[in-house]
């Protein structure tokens, strides 16, 4: 299957190298261009690509706005966010605006087609900086003796993706656990949020992967 893919960026010239690099792949192929995260939006809605990748500073609106508005507007259009900043703290802005993963310019020829296949695989993609700055930062909590939450959800949350898992309806659910079907949905929210997963399939995988059900 060819990934169709949306490419966001106000350099032209940038555009046309990042285009190149993504039309020599047999797999990916580039249908669309915009210079700022407005039109990255329309042609998002307009053209529903596979996936969207978007330089994080644009004009009219960034690349991170972009990718929020995508997500809430068009949500299986995928997002990658490319950056020239080697920081962490974008990185973790563009996972919260919905993006699979985070690219940098500088090594965009030896990493963009990866995370674009990364991205469609539903995994997020690293770069190797971040990568290694999370390690450092979780050994040093630890030689300082900081607890560390081993837990991503919440006991409630984990019950809940049990019994989705399990392939209970939101209101059986909701009668299971004494909570309001709309409270069940919240749960539900934060969970696929949290765990950047999509569906009830992805919820699956990791329930059995967290020991919360059998395989």
């Amino acid at each position: 299957m060819t990934v169709r893919i949306l490419l966001a960026d106000d350099h032209a010239l940038v555009r046309g190298g990042l285009r190149r690099i993504l039309d020599a792949e047999a797999d990916l192929t580039v249908v669309a261009e915009a210079a700022d995260g407005a039109e990255a939006v329309d042609l998002a809605r307009a053209t529903r690509p596979d996936l969207a990748i978007l330089d994080i500073s644009m004009p009219r609106m960034t690349g991170l706005q972009a990718a929020r508005e995508i997500t809430r507007r068009v949500p299986a259009v995928r997002t990658l966010m490319l950056s020239m900043h080697d920081n962490e703290q974008y990185f973790f802005s563009a996972l919260q605006a919905g993006a699979c993963g985070y690219v940098l310019k500088s090594v965009a020829d030896e990493d963009l087609v990866a995370a674009c296949r990364a991205a469609m695989r539903d995994e997020s993609f690293l770069y190797a900086g971040v990568a290694g700055t999370l390690v450092r930062d979780f050994l040093d909590r630890m030689r300082r003796g900081e607890r560390i939450s081993r837990a991503v959800l919440t006991e409630r949350e984990e019950e809940v993706v049990k019994l989705i898992a399990e392939g209970h309806t939101s209101r059986q659910i909701a009668t299971q656990l004494v909570i309001s079907h709309k409270t069940v949905d919240h749960h539900r929210a934060n969970i696929l949020t949290k765990l950047g997963m999509r569906d009830r399939t992805e919820l699956t995988r990791y329930a059995i992967r967290a020991g919360l059900i059998e395989p």
